[in-house]
């Protein structure tokens, strides 16, 4: 268990994906063009308690005007490619090539999903993760306010609580507990607590 990533094995598949995933490990890598990926582990881990969900007022009033047009795995590849894209505040990604090929995989066998958000016929906002039994597990998310998507990867959380919440999934890892989330009802737990949450949402028979 570290927060340092650690080397990455020799070779990448989605089998080995998925047995990272029930360990405990997720992959990033260094920037969007960098060959290898890394592997972490964090000591303190960034979850959403389902039941302590806070949706901030002014996305349920975005959510109430019906400014977006949700849809789930219409176009998963594209928005890992949009969260992948350079940001105004962040010019490199952890989300490269083999990252896009690997989930890509996962989605075809229907174990990554995608939310996203429509205006005008246009992808605005969305957000994409792995699912295991009870299980999602969070990856990035992204929105294009030049697009009129401002707000749209949080009402694409919002979305995602709601359809997780109705189908019974007990656990929703955002891996890394940020400010933003925060708003959201983020939290920070160890890993040994992880762990036993995970354990449990693996063994439950939910289904997307």
């Amino acid at each position: 268990m570290s927060d340092e990533p650690m080397h990455d094995p020799p070779e990448l598949t989605a089998e080995l994906l998925i047995r990272a995933y029930c360990s405990g490990l997720f992959p990033m890598a260094e920037a969007r063009d960098a060959d290898r990926v890394e592997w972490f582990c964090p000591r303190q881990r960034g979850v959403v308690p389902l039941d302590q969900f806070h949706c901030p007022k002014s996305v349920r009033q975005i959510i109430n005007a019906s400014r977006f047009d949700i849809r789930f795995d219409t176009r998963f590849r594209r928005v890992m490619e949009l969260c992948a894209a350079p940001r105004a505040d962040d010019p490199q990604t952890w989300i490269n090539d083999t990252i896009c090929d690997l989930y890509t995989r996962l989605h075809e066998i229907g174990l990554a999903h995608s939310v996203e958000a429509w205006r005008g016929g246009r992808l605005v906002g969305g957000l994409y993760g792995v699912t295991l039994g009870a299980a999602f597990f969070g990856e990035s998310m992204f929105h294009r306010p030049h697009l009129g998507g401002s707000n749209a990867s949080k009402v694409c959380l919002v979305h995602l609580v709601e359809h997780l919440r109705q189908r019974q999934f007990t656990l929703l890892d955002t891996q890394i507990y940020t400010d933003h989330l925060a708003r959201f009802g983020c939290i920070e737990i160890p890993h040994e607590q992880y762990m036993q949450q995970l354990q449990h949402a693996l063994q439950q028979p939910v289904k997307w």
